[in-house]
């Protein structure tokens, strides 16, 4: 004779397969449809005729995106964006959080510091101040404008502080009685340790680097220096005429702005997913052990 207990656990099983799989496909569903919209026609894609596959197939959008040697120039300026971004935003964040992770008794200004980071959080200087300051650095029309006004990013501090604070404290007084220093305690032991918080944190900032395009709009004079996102607001959301040959122009006749937009969710998304399972296994729990305590 089968359990009530037996029975009702398989209909928990089901009805939470069931769930998951909807809400997977709530997930995949509109990505198919983007996809199939970006390599449909102009005409198809504004009639609205386009579902899950393509009608009257064609790869205008892409083509109007990858045969530009900008595309590759902007490509790459995103690339050294992330990469200098991205590690520039983990040195800082590792040797600001180390600090604010420890007790006032220990480190008495602690207070005032984290309160200092929480306020960037919740009050800007504003559009204006801030590009001000990069002009009057010399950073205009540069890699490092891209880069350095973002350099600490306070979420990732706290977020990464928040961690180390969870590590056992027997471990750094063990270390000390062994003669070890700040310096050693925090690359030896603490970084190893914090691997998922490191792995969280990594993510974080190359998709913020990666997706950015406003900076890159205002800070930057020269076309040659965008970014890729930057580059394909241009062309894709503005169609900047600069950016057009005659030939081009009439690829674009074949496009509506959803094909045009679809190819760029496509185009923008598809380095991040590529990156993304690689560290996912780690985001979860870098993320929750992060945020338990102050």
């Amino acid at each position: 004779m089968v359990s009530h207990t037996s029975i009702s656990r398989k209909i928990f099983v089901v009805c939470n397969y069931t769930f998951l799989m909807a809400l997977s496909l709530l997930c995949v569903l509109p990505l198919i449809h983007i996809f199939a919209v970006s390599l449909s026609s102009g005409a198809a894609a504004s009639a609205g005729t386009v579902k899950l596959w393509p009608v009257e197939f064609t790869t205008a959008a892409y083509e109007n995106i990858f045969n530009k040697s900008q595309y590759f120039t902007a490509f790459w300026v995103s690339v050294k964006r992330v990469l200098l971004g991205t590690s520039i935003n983990l040195l800082l964040t590792i040797t600001a959080a180390y600090p604010l992770s420890k007790d006032s008794s220990y480190f008495r200004p602690r207070t005032v510091y984290v309160w200092i980071y929480v306020i960037t959080i919740l009050f800007s200087g504003g559009l204006i101040p801030w590009f001000m300051t990069v002009k009057a650095t010399g950073l205009m029309d540069t890699i490092w404008a891209l880069v350095l006004p973002s350099a600490v990013p306070v979420f990732n501090v706290i977020l990464l502080l928040n961690f180390f604070r969870s590590l056992p404290k027997e471990l750094e007084e063990s270390a000390r009685m062994d003669g070890a220093g700040h310096y050693t305690i925090l690359w030896k032991f603490f970084v190893p340790l914090s691997l998922p918080a490191l792995a969280t944190i990594t993510l974080f900032s190359m998709v913020g680097h990666w997706n950015s395009w406003f900076d890159g709009l205002i800070l930057m004079n020269n076309p040659d220096n965008y970014p890729m996102q930057t580059f394909l607001q241009t062309i894709v959301i503005s169609k900047d005429p600069r950016f057009l040959s005659s030939q081009e122009a009439e690829l674009l006749l074949n496009m509506s702005d959803r094909t045009s937009t679809a190819a760029q969710i496509y185009v923008a998304a598809l380095p991040i997913l590529l990156v993304y399972p690689f560290l996912q296994r780690f985001f979860v729990k870098g993320i929750v052990m992060g945020s338990v305590k102050e």
